[in-house]
This record gives C-alpha cells, structure tokens and sequence, in this order.
C-alpha cells in the first residue's frame, strides 16, 4: 500500500464533526434523542456542537450520605450510601458527590470511541463530571458521576447540558464492548457499581 493510499484511508479517523455525529445519530440512532442544533437561550447548553454533543442530565439523582454509616466499597457496593432524589434541580452538598444519568440513550458504533468531559459552566463552578470512555458498541444511558469540589452546595439543574461526548474514529476493534458483554450494556437509569 503506497502512503497516499494509507493517508487516504486513515484522512476519516480521528475527532469527528458535527456532520459525521449527525449522520450517525439520524441514520443508526447513535444518539436518542438528538438534538441537531446546540440549545442556549436560558439553559445551560445541550445538543450538536462543532466538534462534539452536549449532554444533559436528567430529574434523577442519588446524592451521596453519610446517615446510615456504610462504606464505599465497589466489591460491596451499599445502596444505603445514597439518597435518591427526583426533581428540576438537585442540590450536592459541599465536598460530596451525587450520580446522574444522561437523557439521551448512546449506541457506540463500533470503530468510534466517546470521551465524556465536563462542560466548561460547570468546572467554573467546581462541579467535576467524570466518566469512564465509551467504548466500541457500547449502549445505554451514560451514568454520570458528579463531584461538587467546593465548600459550598452546588445546584444541578435536571433537562440542562451537564458534559459534552467528543467521538473518535478508528479502524475496527478486533473485540468491542458488546462482544465481550460489558457489565455495563444497555445500562437503563443510574447504574451502580458492578463487578
């Protein structure tokens, strides 16, 4: 293979735009609901952006707590170590952490990788979101992790933009998520640890 003939096939991999995530979304459902515009005017954003896609969060919470004395244990995860909440807002309280779930179900492709980041207003804030890559046909419902890193509580606003998926493209995996049957697959709601 002449190295133009390589470039050529490797000139689609890499970050992907606005016109590869909208393909995907609309003709393989990698993302529903999809949103083809980014959303600003009074929220925090959510939907299409340049080079990525912009989560939100929804009414559901599990705040972390302290009341029932267990300990955070991901061999024997405690439920007892969380509140559960639903509403338009959740509040974290200082130097805690809640889980959340994203709005929108994701189906991986299987030569692309998602990166999940926080969005900018919310590290501005002290509100860290943090999760895990998501891997090559993977699917469900993205559970975030929220860290409010301040001395101060933190609001949450349900239905809002939360964090941004950048997708990444590569030559097929010889093993993808779903063949290797995640713990994780078709996760539905806020899933706690597993092992």
């Amino acid at each position: 293979m002449s190295d133009r003939q390589a470039g050529d096939m490797l000139s689609g991999f890499g970050l992907k735009s606005d016109r590869w995530i909208r393909e995907k979304a609309i003709h393989e459902k990698m993302i529903e609901p999809f949103v083809e515009t980014q959303v600003r005017e009074g929220v925090i954003s959510y939907g299409l952006s340049s080079y990525g896609y912009d989560l939100r969060i929804v009414d559901e919470f599990r705040v972390f707590t302290n009341i029932n004395h267990t300990i955070v244990d991901p061999k024997h995860f405690d439920p007892k170590s969380f509140v559960d909440l639903q509403g338009p807002w959740c509040i974290i309280p200082p130097n805690s952490f809640a889980l959340g779930r994203t709005l929108e179900y994701i189906r991986m492709p299987r030569n692309a990788l998602a990166i999940c980041i926080g969005k900018s207003t919310m590290a501005r804030c002290g509100i860290i979101v943090n999760v895990t890559p998501i891997e090559p046909a993977w699917e469900g419902h993205i559970t975030l992790e929220i860290s409010n890193t301040t001395p101060l509580p933190c609001k949450i606003y349900a239905n809002e933009g939360i964090a941004q998926l950048l997708f990444f493209q590569a030559e097929d995996c010889e093993r993808s998520y779903a063949d290797k049957q995640g713990k994780y697959q078709k996760q539905i709601g806020i899933t706690l640890p597993r092992i």
